[in-house]
């Protein structure tokens, strides 16, 4: 089955073809960063008006790379939610228009279910079950999954997501949108013993995070080091090593207590923030030491893209699910809402 790909959640359009037998055929990003960096913040009504821009464009590309038409495709997936409202009605638009054209099923895609399957692009995917580690701007959320569609959320960020600490301590800094690749770079040069960030909530029992209380700790830090003087360049390498050790240990001890707590030794970790090197050393020498695994997407998978809607999308299509032309989008969408493939479709 070959399945078109719609990614228009936020602040990337994103457009690939998977096919179900022959694997990812071509894929095309496009990022609006520096539509954005100006702003400090994704600014929803541009983020819209670009993928009015550069959908189509991207559709046509991804098919002359494949060497395909549109009567050779299958499904059309687009990402239904959760996301800006405006920038998932140019993907739905657009995708259920194509597909009424070449009289094949639409599928709207969960765009963190997108995220969650990710991995299984790779060559070497992980098996069911499994815990996965959501983490972007967005989302941080420890879910357990037992196999496509069937989902159950262990935690999740009472504020601010993981990757939106990283943007907002990065303003503190000085430093342009978005934060996470800046501040990893700042902390590659960073003394890590000239000040300790606290881990929030690690002591508590559960798999909750918090990180509004690291992001005031990280504003402190910055306003006493302006009080002797302008931020140097030293205090933002050192701050920034500090809060990106302090995020990373977060992260792991939590998804190390959700593996014991679930009796598994396979962790997924998918979005934005799992691109960060840091991270991802860090989860595999604390894993190898509990004979666990962890898998993640190849990084530029890690990032909203075509590729991950298109997997998710082929696997439901194939197992006989589409979307009627109204289906309504969802801006705000549990993941433990999205129904399980059929017994005809169901993950191995």
């Amino acid at each position: 089955m070959l399945v078109l790909g719609l990614e228009t959640s936020c602040d990337e359009t994103g457009v690939a073809l998977y096919d179900t037998g022959r694997g990812l055929l071509a894929h095309a990003l496009f990022s609006q960063v520096d539509i954005h960096v100006e702003y400090g913040g994704v600014v929803p009504e541009l983020a819209s008006r670009d993928h009015v821009r550069k959908t189509l464009p991207l559709v046509d590309q991804v098919l002359h790379e494949a060497g395909c038409e549109g009567a050779d495709i299958d499904g059309v997936a687009y990402t239904a939610g959760p996301g800006l409202l405006g920038a998932l009605m140019v993907g739905a638009t657009l995708g259920r228009a194509l597909a009424f054209g070449w009289g094949v099923p639409a599928l709207g895609v969960h765009h963190m279910e997108g995220h969650l399957l990710a991995p299984m692009l790779e060559d070497d995917p992980p098996g069911f079950p499994f815990v996965a580690l959501l983490v972007s701007g967005g989302h941080t959320q420890l879910v357990r999954v037992d196999a496509i569609g069937r989902y159950r959320l262990l935690g999740e960020s009472l504020d601010d997501a993981a990757g939106e600490a990283f943007d907002k301590a990065a303003k503190m800094l000085g430093l342009p949108y978005p934060g996470g690749p800046h501040i990893a770079r700042l902390a590659l040069q960073g003394d890590p013993a000239r000040f300790d960030f606290p881990r929030p909530m690690v002591n508590r029992p559960g798999l909750d995070f918090s990180f509004s209380g690291l992001k005031t700790y990280t504003l402190n830090t910055v306003n006493a080091c302006r009080a002797e003087g302008e931020l140097s360049e030293r205090d933002r390498r050192d701050i920034a090593r500090a809060f990106e050790e302090a995020v990373v240990s977060t992260l792991v001890i939590k998804c190390r207590r959700a593996l014991v707590q679930e009796g598994l030794k396979t962790l997924v970790i998918a979005g934005g923030v799992s691109a960060n090197v840091n991270l991802r050393s860090t989860l595999e020498r604390a894993l190898a030491k509990e004979s666990a695994r962890v898998y993640y997407p190849a990084p530029l998978f890690c990032t909203d893209n075509g590729a991950m809607i298109a997997y998710a999308g082929a696997r439901r299509l194939q197992a006989g699910q589409a979307d009627a032309a109204d289906t309504p989008l969802r801006p705000r969408w549990p993941m433990e809402e999205l129904p399980p493939l059929t017994a005809g479709g169901a993950a191995g």
